[in-house]
């Protein structure tokens, strides 16, 4: 990283930070505190609610555009995120800003509509099913007391009809009228005076709902009336829509305006970091070596009036990490920046954990048909992924890892748990066993922990040129090598005590020498720093470790456990399904064949899931916990967060 320092005149700002934008290569860092200068006020809060409503229509627009797409299958209705435009395009969507507006607007005011509609729609549905009951009844004021006589119009449950007809024939003075369908029976009452308490009574005791309508309509012409309101109010709502849906082809420059606004939002907030005078301002920024060259050329091109030099930073100045890596590499930036970017001043561990990571992915899926699933459908997504998104690199995790889950599969003889091969180099997962001292434990076992203690070594190893890169060469030596020593005299050790690997005997010895020699050389040196008792109780310290040494080895067996699960799984799937199937039944066989993709896809995806996770953990505990420092912060260029569009550099 270069350094790059910057002063011009205030009111030229604006146009120095477009053309530094346009590099794609400057990050602006908060300016320390200088004499006669003061920092800029923050501001941003007008812009803020201004991008928040162009998202907000934004958002409601595609919402209609997808929907419609989904209903007509014409996928050009709506735009995706990701895709590219010219810097002179984004530059350009300022002068939209009126169109911009207009048709923000428009989308809130069809929105509205769309909203009210959906609310009158709902009230008019309520509002016909409370009628419905009624439609065989007269108009409503026909209903009316006399003055000798009282009437009541309601509707009750079916299944309470037989009972209050019975009783109510036994009440003299008393006549009704009632028609019956599915859901109700619509009742009509009347009686004299002298008798209406007693009919209410029964009414009431019936679940009996009056009627809660008068005048001089029928119910039937409610009805119609309520059905040309709806239909009225649905084509209103459609219209809407189908409006809304017309805009669609403004999507596209809709959120290459969102995308303008947020830039312009961020160059607001990047103002605070600067500081000023009276008429100039001052920048502090940090740009890669490698487009030092570029910026010049940019700010070159500005004719402005301005100064600025580029320095290396300071040894002890935080300066952000930008992380180099091939395409492949690249996906598994994700996973350690999950746990800590790295540290701008160390050296960039991805190439090493891709490995360890996919060589583990592999071990663990462990099975041809399964490596290619993820291998195919991983690569797939990572093709079609938008650049930099999160799916896109976890897709090209799992493919890299499909490719070692292949290779891993040929080495145990598994195509989707079943032995296709006429020969197999791994152990049986489940049945093969190592003698160890004498003692038998499972094969996978003792392979999954020499995959452990590689990866151990490998630790050591980054640690030692961890070290050396800041010049500490007997560090280097005493806290990466010497225990690197130790991991292959453990190795060693290990190999010489596995009675089935028929090695020579030697290796036993010359791995506990290692193993030994290492252990009291680094239990020597580990107080080299301290005084006279710290140096002792570093040293036992340093033997003590040994413990947590071996407790990271078994960290490793979660590998076989992992590996062994899902095997078992593809075994049983695979040997039931194939039993349906060749059964001659063809009821047997189509279940057979449904239950080997369910069960392989559900096994797949469960191991996927547990593999991520367990594999990460022993990157970020076993692997990293030798070396690493982390705690950096990503280079992050100005104008680089666009949540849209890509900008073409």
């Amino acid at each position: 990283m270069r350094k790059l320092n910057l002063a011009a005149l205030a009111y030229d700002r604006n146009g120095i930070m477009n053309a530094l934008q346009r590099t794609g290569a400057v990050e602006i860092r908060e300016h320390a505190e200088t004499e006669g200068t003061a920092a800029l006020p923050a501001r941003g809060e007008e812009l803020s609610s201004y991008l928040l409503s162009l998202e907000s229509a934004l958002e409601i627009l595609v919402a209609a555009a997808d929907a419609k797409a989904k209903e007509t299958k014409d996928k050009k209705l709506s735009v995706k995120d990701g895709f590219s435009v010219t810097y002179s395009e984004f530059a350009q969507v300022a002068e939209k800003r009126d169109e911009m507006e207009c048709l923000v607007r428009r989308i809130n005011a069809l929105a509205d509509e769309k909203s009210e509609c959906m609310a009158e729609m709902s009230r008019l549905l309520r509002a016909y099913v409370a009628v419905k009951p009624y439609r065989l009844a007269r108009a409503f004021d026909k209903y009316a007391d006399t003055n000798h006589t009282k009437t009541k119009l309601g509707i009750i449950a079916p299944s309470a009809w037989e009972s209050l007809k019975k009783s109510l024939d036994e009440i003299s003075l008393c006549a009704y009228e009632a028609e019956k369908d599915e859901d109700n029976v619509l009742l009509a009452v009347t009686a004299h005076r002298s008798v209406f308490s007693d009919v209410e009574s029964l009414l009431s005791g019936s679940g009996f709902t009056v009627c809660p309508y008068s005048g001089d309509k029928a119910a039937f012409a409610m009805l119609m009336e309520l059905t040309a309101q709806i239909d009225e109010t649905d084509a209103k709502q459609k219209r809407a829509e189908e409006e809304l849906c017309e805009l669609a082809p403004s999507i596209r420059d809709l959120k290459i305006y969102c995308d303008y606004i947020d830039f312009q939002l961020e160059k607001e907030q990047a103002a605070g970091k600067l500081r000023t005078t009276e008429r100039t301002f001052f920048m502090e920024a940090f740009v890669p070596a490698e487009a030092e060259d570029r910026v010049k050329a940019e700010l070159g091109k500005t004719e402005f009036a301005l100064w600025y030099e580029f320095s290396d930073p300071a040894e002890d100045e935080e300066v952000p990490t930008l992380l180099k890596n091939n395409a492949v590499v690249s996906n598994f930036e994700a996973i350690t920046n999950m746990y800590s970017p790295p540290n701008a001043r160390e050296f960039d561990p991805n190439t090493i954990m891709a490995f360890f990571y996919s060589l583990f992915l592999g071990f663990i899926m462990g099975d041809i048909g399964y490596g290619i699933l993820m291998l195919i459908g991983g690569g797939v997504l990572w093709y079609r992924g938008r650049k930099g998104s999160g799916l896109k690199n976890l897709s090209g995790v799992f493919a890299v890892g499909g490719i070692f889950a292949i290779i891993w599969g040929f080495l145990f003889n598994s195509l989707f748990g079943v032995q296709v091969l006429p020969y197999t180099v791994m152990p049986d997962a489940q049945k093969g066993m190592y003698s160890f001292m004498g003692i038998s434990i499972p094969a996978v076992l003792v392979i999954a922990m020499l995959l452990g203690i590689s990866q151990l070594f490998a630790g050591y190893v980054c640690k030692a040129v961890q070290e050396w890169r800041k010049g500490a060469i007997l560090d280097g030596i005493f806290d990466g090598v010497t225990w690197a020593l130790f991991s292959v005299g453990v190795a060693l050790a290990i190999l010489g005590l596995v009675d089935d690997f028929n090695l020579p005997s030697v290796l036993l010895t010359v791995g506990g020498i290692m193993a030994g020699v290492s252990l009291l050389l680094a239990a020597v040196t580990a107080g080299r720093k301290e005084k006279f008792i710290g140096k002792f109780t570093k040293g036992f310290g340093s033997v003590y470790g040994v413990i947590n040494y071996v407790s990271d080895i078994l960290s490793y067996a979660r590998l076989y456990g992992l590996m062994l699960s899902g095997a078992i799984i593809a075994q049983i799937v695979s040997k039931y399904s194939i039993q349906f199937i060749v059964g001659g039944n063809i009821m047997f066989a189509v279940l057979g064949v449904v239950l080997m993709l369910v069960g392989h896809v559900f096994n797949l995806a469960i191991g996927l899931l547990g593999a991520y996770i367990h594999d990460a953990r022993l990157q970020y505990v076993e692997f990293y916990g030798r070396f690493y420092t982390g705690e950096g912060e990503l280079f992050t260029p100005l104008g680089s967060k666009r949540k849209h569009i890509i900008i073409e550099q």
